[in-house]
């Protein structure tokens, strides 16, 4: 089994959302992920979705996005993103896909899986950082730390079923740490958990000093994996 992971599909195929608007690398996008996906990933194999899945406003409306994520191969573990409007309680989703015969799909909240060679997996949506311009702490406060509790319980539970050699890989939608690579409170609990490895996305901006690819940074290998800032296919992390 190989490991993928690829963030942000902004899928909208029962809302008016064209991505293209956000520049020509854009265009016909849905069309790239797909033929990348096909030619890259194998019926075994494991595809992590960190968030930004869907422009749809409710579940009804996502249903054609998840249906085209499930017709691709491999399975899938999604995570929320923050445009995920659609993502409501985690019963709801898996009972709907469920009833409606997605079975490639898994959804990640507040847990964690443990993958047949040992690999543990967790993670949660993240969320602005208090040296981002745009970060106010009368708004940004009180989520930044609801999202720290949350990677808090996610971890807590991948330490339940973690091997003390395995491999702990955190997905996360916001990047956990600084463009200069400074420390932040969500990276200091990855640290001090032992995380090995961590895939972000919600990065689109070329310039950023968050383009990461396998990169170390005091333990733990951190990767972009916002789709048009991998060229719209799955990225390959674990797996000949």
């Amino acid at each position: 089994m190989k490991i993928f992971a690829l963030a942000d599909l902004h899928l909208s195929f029962a809302v008016d959302k064209p991505m293209a608007v956000f520049g020509q690398r854009w265009a016909n996008h849905e069309e790239k992920i797909r033929d990348n996906w096909r030619q890259t990933v194998e019926p075994a194999d494991l595809v992590l979705i960190p968030g930004d899945i869907s422009w749809a406003a409710t579940l009804t409306e996502a249903m054609p996005d998840l249906r085209f994520i499930d017709q691709l191969p491999g399975q899938k573990l999604l995570l929320k993103g923050n445009h995920d409007y659609w993502w409501q309680s985690i019963s709801k989703i898996t009972r709907l896909c469920r009833d409606e015969g997605l079975a490639s799909l898994d959804f990640l909240q507040n847990d964690a899986r443990l993958l047949p060679d040992g690999t543990v997996i967790c993670g949660t949506r993240g969320w602005l950082l208090p040296m981002d311009a745009d970060y106010s702490p009368d708004q940004d406060d009180k989520i930044l730390r609801r999202e720290l509790l949350r990677l808090e319980m996610s971890l807590a539970a991948a330490h339940k079923i973690k091997e003390a050699s395995s491999r702990l890989l955190v997905m996360m939608h916001y990047p956990p740490l600084a463009e200069n690579h400074e420390q932040t409170a969500f990276t200091q609990l990855l640290e001090k958990s032992g995380v090995t490895d961590c895939v972000f996305g919600h990065i689109h901006h070329p310039w950023t000093g968050l383009r990461l690819d396998r990169t170390e940074i005091r333990g733990i290998r951190y990767t972009l994996v916002a789709s048009d800032q991998i060229g719209f296919a799955p990225k390959l992390l674990f797996g000949a």
